[in-house]
């Protein structure tokens, strides 16, 4: 077998980033482990939510499955058992990532907050770019990105730039396509939806 597993630590900020790569003939997985896991309220029902219903719906559903296959006999070339299992050890997998991130989960309600015109977590941030293109971003945990939704990891370049800057401020954001001035004009801590 051609599998194997690398194991990094990356000093990151204020944290050691645990990364291991898990190397196999087709492909490659990353999972990065952050000692404290910040994130707001809604991400936190996310992540619950979809352990509760692995736990509770797909993987008993898919049991009934795997048993009924493997009662049919020949093991060795029956779909249902060989897709079954292997679905399985998916879900397995997935229920044990969700449960390592929701123990180092760390709550952060934006909503409580006391309004601040400094950028912290949780912050809704508007800016202004080099060419005059007004952005709009929220910092949230790492499992509630969606860039997509302007929703941005507390770890990303962009938020590692706004990070404890203040409205008014002129921050250096380095981005793919070069280094670029951002001019901050709006800082609030209201509720996030991530749904």
């Amino acid at each position: 077998m051609n599998d194997w597993v690398s194991y990094n630590w990356i000093f990151f900020g204020f944290y050691y980033i645990s990364s291991f790569v898990t190397h196999t003939r087709s492909t490659q997985q990353t999972f990065i482990f952050v000692s404290k896991n910040y994130i707001t309220p809604a991400g936190l029902k996310k992540l619950k939510d979809e352990a509760l219903y692995l736990i509770d719906k797909e993987r008993p559903d898919l049991v009934k499955v795997v048993s009924w296959a493997a009662s049919n006999g020949d093991r060795s070339e029956n779909g249902d058992y060989i897709y079954g299992k292997r679905r399985l050890r998916e879900i397995d997998k997935r229920i044990r990532f969700l449960t390592q991130r929701l123990d180092a989960a760390v709550v952060v309600d934006p909503a409580n907050r006391e309004s601040s015109e400094q950028i912290f977590f949780g912050a809704t941030v508007t800016y202004v770019n080099e060419n005059g293109t007004e952005h709009t971003v929220s910092i949230v945990g790492i499992d509630e990105a969606n860039v997509s939704r302007g929703l941005i990891s507390w770890i990303s370049p962009l938020a590692k730039s706004l990070l404890k800057s203040k409205k008014g401020d002129v921050v250096l954001h380095q981005s793919p396509s070069g280094t670029e001035e951002l001019e901050i004009t709006e800082v609030r801590y209201e509720s996030i939806s991530i749904d």
